[in-house]
């Protein structure tokens, strides 16, 4: 017979501000989403009753909000949602739900907001990184693919456990031809690596970014100009991994030197090579899937991180392509 019971949860301004507030997306609304279980608000308390399974549910929900906003992170709707659907999956109510959702700390921001996973795929991807000598991450735009991957590489910096930072990317136009660029060679691939610039200026600030570059500590290369070195105590990380060819991808796997690790990201959905099936990343996993201390990452739409409109056009296309492919 299923147990009734009836709490009252006293809640501090900051939760009740993402719990009881008079935002259509708030809490409460997921809450009340739960069967077996009535919630309302009264002032600043929680009031529910119902099955005691659904209220010890809600309990941990508002108790690992309330250690994010402890923690000054940024919660809104979408976080919110997200951190709800995770707590009430079937996944993670039958396993343990501090492994699932409490995910430890990467690095802190230049302005003091700490770093890291917001999804058990994303912590993952991050225990790969430290346990394996490579790692390759395959999935969606907005997975954190690339941003987790340039925290873990500062913070291996930080920690001496590496002596430079070396960031990569293929220079290929995304299906647009910008024609001959005027300027040196820093000019004429900036706007290629805006998004490594964007990452690690947030987790560095703009001057020690602008002081590392100079020294050497952090070199951002085109994929091409990596042929013939060899990086010996370096955390390379290779973005956009899905526009490399396989002569490529080899090139950049054995410039791997001692004491060094490497990334690869890349979305095979985004391959902008003349011809589709020259994408190394489409064979990666057949070519090194048995190779010790490499270990490949599939990120899914849960793990997009941007907003929510993200996750369904990921989705949206998903599904055509898959009716396109299912017609022919």
């Amino acid at each position: 017979m299923m147990q009734i019971e009836n709490e009252r949860l006293e809640l501090s301004e900051e939760l009740s501000r993402h719990i009881l507030s008079s935002d259509p997306d708030n809490g409460l609304k997921l809450i009340r989403c739960l069967p077996e279980l009535s919630a309302r608000a009264r002032g600043n308390c929680l009031l529910l009753e119902g099955n005691s399974e659904k209220i010890q549910l809600v309990k941990r929900f508002i108790e690992i909000l309330s250690r994010r906003l402890e923690q000054h992170e940024v919660v809104n709707a979408a976080e919110l949602k997200r951190l709800f659907n995770q707590l009430t999956s079937a996944k993670s109510v039958a396993g343990s739900v501090e492994e699932n959702l409490n995910f430890s700390d990467i690095i802190a921001s230049f302005s003091g907001r700490m770093v890291r996973a917001r999804t058990p795929n994303q912590q993952g991807y991050i225990k790969a990184i430290e346990d394996n000598t490579i790692t390759i991450a395959r999935g969606p735009a907005g997975t954190g693919k690339t941003y987790l991957a340039t925290a873990m590489a500062i913070k291996a910096l930080k920690d001496k456990k590496v002596s430079r930072v070396i960031l990569s990317r293929p220079v290929v136009e995304a299906g647009e031809s910008l024609g001959y660029l005027p300027g040196d060679l820093k000019e004429k691939v900036d706007p290629h690596f805006r998004p490594l610039y964007d990452s690690l200026q947030e987790f560095i600030g703009m001057g020690k970014f602008e002081q590392y570059v100079r020294q050497g500590v952090i070199e951002i290369t085109p994929l091409a100009y990596m042929r013939g070195r060899t990086f010996n105590e370096s955390f390379v990380v290779l973005d956009e991994a899905q526009n490399t060819t396989l002569p490529q991808m080899r090139m950049v796997l054995t410039r791997l030197g001692y004491g060094s690790k490497m990334v690869i990201t890349g979305d095979h959905t985004q391959i902008d090579l003349p011809r589709t099936a020259d994408s190394s990343l489409l064979i990666l996993n057949e070519i090194l899937g048995s190779v010790e201390s490499v270990k490949f990452i599939d990120l899914a739409t849960e793990d997009v991180i941007r907003h929510e409109v993200v996750r369904r056009i990921i989705n949206a296309f998903d599904n055509y392509l898959d009716r396109e492919r299912n017609t022919r």
